[in-house]
């Protein structure tokens, strides 16, 4: 069926309207890390430094809620 064989044309299309959903959804997922994460407020970060930043938030609530049941 000639409905379902798509033109590189339309291939191409589709292709980047993926990558840019794909990139808005990372760009998404940084943005609230950076809302969540208090040292991370109002400053301008690198994709890593809100890794890294993450990561420390995460141990230290972690470290926290241990602490709270002990």
């Amino acid at each position: 069926n000639n409905r379902d064989i798509l033109t590189d044309d339309e291939k191409r299309v589709n292709h980047i309207a993926s990558e840019q959903k794909r990139r808005n959804t990372i760009r998404l997922g940084f943005k609230e890390l950076t809302d969540i994460i208090p040292t991370l407020k109002n400053i301008n970060n690198s994709k890593s430094t809100i890794l890294f930043k993450a990561v420390e938030y995460i141990k230290h609530l972690d470290k926290r809620n241990r602490g709270l049941r002990e």
